[in-house]
C-alpha cells in the first residue's frame, strides 16, 4: 500500500529591492538664536492689550454709573442742599414769580434776581441766552445797582432755578380696540372699587362697561419746557408787568434777541431801549450738540473739566473751576438739557435782523450793541456786522467772551449805565388792565360801603378796604405778597 504525504511548500522569498544609491541628507538643528527669539515670542505678552482693555472696561463702567446717576430723578430739596455756597447764596437773594406760559398748561415759576432801587428811572431787565442762567449776570447787577439803576435778571423757564418740566394732563378718547376696552375696565374698578369688580364677575360672569360709549381718559405726564417766541413773549410780558419794569430797557444775551424780537416789536410802549450783548439773531454760544447726544452730553456734564473745557472753548474767555462747576450743576440739575435742546430746535434760524429793525415798533427805539473785542476776530468782525445792520445802535466792546465773567463784570455794567443814562427819562407807565365786570361791582360796592363809613367819621377804614380789594384781583395772577419793597 502506497502512503501519499504533503511536503510543504518552500518559502517564498522577499522581494529585492533596489538599493538606495542617494545618501540621506543630515538634518542639521536650528540656530540656537531662532529658537530662542520663537519661544520668547510665544511666552511673552504685548502689555499694551492689557492696559487697552482695562482702560476701556474702566471708562464703559464709569459712564454706566453716570448714566444711571442721571436717570434717578432728584429730590428738589436734596438738589438745593447739595449746591456750593455761591449758588446757594444766589439763590437765597431771589424770589420767583409765577407765570402763564400757554392757556392750556398750569402755571410755573421763573426765578428773579433784582439789585438796586426800584423807584428809579432806569428799570433794565436781562435775559439770558439758552444754556446760560441770571447767575452769570450777579455781579453785573449788583454792579448796576450800586450806581442806582434798578436791575433785575431772571431764569428763563427751563433754565437755572426756574421750573424746567411740568405736569400735563393728557386727554385721549379710550374704548378702541382690546387695549382700550381693558383700560376702560381698569378704570371703573379704579373709580369704584375692587369689590364691585367681584361682584360683577360673580353676578355675572363678566365685568359690565359700557363700551360703545367714548371715554375720555385723562394721563399725566412729567414733560420738560420747551417755550419758542411766542411763549418766551408771554413771560417777558408777565415779568415787566408784576415788577413794574415798564417802560423797561431790555439787554438781550445770545439767542434771546431771536427769542424775544416779536414781543418787542409788538409791544413798543413797554421797551424803552435794547441792549444787544453778544447776540445773534439765531443759534447759541453753547453747541446744542453736544447737549442733544446724550452720550457725548453724560462725558461733558459727567466730568468737571470736560465741561471746564467745552465753557472756554465756546463760551468764555477764561473760566475759573467755580465759575464753571457752578454752570454745570445749574444746566445738569433736574434734566434742564432737555428743556434747553427743545427750545433750541424752536428757534427761527430764518429770523431776517434788518427786516426786524426796520419794523415800525422798532425803528424808534435805542438800541446799543455790546461785544467781545477779544474772544476772536471771527466774533468781533460778526459784532461789527451786527451792528451795522441796526443803524440806530451804536457799538461798545468788552474783554470777555462770549458769556458774561466776574472779571469783566464792571466793564459791561459801566457800558449799560452810560447808555441808560444818556437817555431822556420817562414816567413811568402803568399798564391799565380791563378789570372784570364782578371785580368791578364789587370794588364799586367798597368804595359806596366806605364811603357810608366815612360818613360816621371813619377815615382809615376807606383806605384798607380798598387795598384789600385791589390785592384780591392781584392775587388771582400770583402777585400776592408784590414786589413792593
Amino acid at each position: 500500500m502506497a502512503i501519499i504525504t504533503e511536503e510543504p511548500e518552500p518559502p517564498t522569498p522577499p522581494p529585492r529591492t533596489k538599493p538606495n544609491t542617494k545618501p540621506k541628507k543630515a538634518t542639521s538643528p536650528p540656530p540656537p538664536s531662532a529658537t530662542a527669539t520663537a519661544t520668547k515670542s510665544t511666552t511673552t505678552t504685548n502689555p499694551f492689550h492689557f492696559w487697552f482693555y482695562f482702560t476701556l472696561i474702566v471708562s464703559l463702567i464709569a459712564l454706566l454709573f453716570i448714566s444711571i446717576s442721571s436717570l434717578s430723578p432728584q429730590d428738589p430739596k436734596t438738589w438745593y442742599l447739595n449746591l456750593p455756597p455761591v449758588l446757594r447764596l444766589h439763590y437765597s437773594k431771589g424770589r420767583t414769580i409765577k407765570v402763564q406760559t400757554s392757556p392750556n398748561y398750569p402755571q410755573v415759576e421763573v426765578f428773579s434776581i433784582q439789585e438796586g432801587p426800584t423807584n428809579s428811572d432806569s428799570h433794565v431787565l436781562f435775559v439770558h441766552g439758552l444754556g446760560c442762567s441770571s447767575f452769570a449776570f450777579r455781579s453785573i447787577l449788583k454792579s448796576l445797582g450800586l450806581k442806582n439803576v434798578h436791575a433785575v435778571a431772571i431764569d428763563l423757564p427751563g433754565s437755572g432755578f426756574s421750573d424746567k418740566s411740568m405736569v400735563v394732563v393728557e386727554e385721549n378718547a379710550g374704548g378702541n380696540g382690546v387695549f382700550g376696552n381693558l383700560w376702560s375696565v381698569y378704570s371703573d374698578i379704579k373709580e369704584k372699587g375692587l369689590f364691585w369688580g367681584f361682584d360683577q364677575l360673580i353676578e355675572q360672569g363678566y365685568v359690565n362697561h359700557e363700551q360703545n360709549e367714548i371715554r375720555v381718559l385723562k394721563k399725566e405726564s412729567v414733560k420738560a419746557i420747551e417755550l419758542g417766541g411766542e411763549e418766551i413773549g408771554r413771560v417777558l410780558g408777565q415779568v415787566v408787568d408784576s415788577m413794574g419794569l415798564a417802560p423797561v430797557d431790555l439787554v438781550l444775551h445770545d439767542s434771546a434777541l431771536g427769542l424775544s424780537a416779536n414781543w418787542i416789536s409788538e409791544n413798543p410802549g413797554l421797551v424803552r431801549s435794547v441792549v444787544v450783548l453778544d447776540a445773534v439773531a439765531s443759534g447759541t454760544a453753547l453747541p446744542l450738540w453736544v447737549l442733544d447726544m446724550p452720550l457725548v452730553w453724560e462725558v461733558v456734564s459727567g466730568f468737571k473739566f470736560v465741561f471746564k473745557t467745552v465753557l472756554a472753548k465756546y463760551c468764555m474767555e477764561s473760566v475759573g473751576g467755580l465759575e464753571a462747576e457752578a454752570h454745570r450743576i445749574l444746566l445738569k440739575g433736574r434734566d434742564g438739557r432737555r428743556a434747553v435742546v427743545g427750545m433750541g430746535k424752536k428757534l427761527n434760524f430764518s429770523f431776517d435782523l434788518a427786516e426786524w429793525s426796520s419794523l415800525d415798533g422798532v425803528k424808534d427805539l435805542p438800541m446799543r450793541v455790546i461785544w467781545s473785542g477779544g474772544f476772536s476776530k471771527e466774533w468781533s468782525d460778526r459784532g461789527r456786522q451786527v451792528a451795522d445792520v441796526l443803524p440806530q445802535a451804536t457799538l461798545a466792546t468788552h474783554s470777555g467772551g462770549r458769556w458774561p465773567q466776574e472779571h469783566i463784570a464792571e466793564e459791561v455794567a459801566e457800558s449799560v449805565y452810560e447808555f441808560v443814562s444818556s437817555l431822556p427819562k420817562s414816567t413811568k407807565m402803568a399798564v391799565e388792565e380791563q378789570i372784570p365786570e364782578h371785580i368791578q361791582k364789587m370794588i364799586n360796592e367798597a368804595k359806596s360801603s366806605d364811603h357810608h363809613h366815612h360818613s360816621h367819621g371813619g377815615h382809615d377804614h376807606h383806605d384798607h378796604s380798598q387795598g384789600h380789594a385791589h390785592a384780591g384781583y392781584m392775587d388771582a395772577y400770583g402777585l400776592g405778597q408784590g414786589w413792593a419793597m
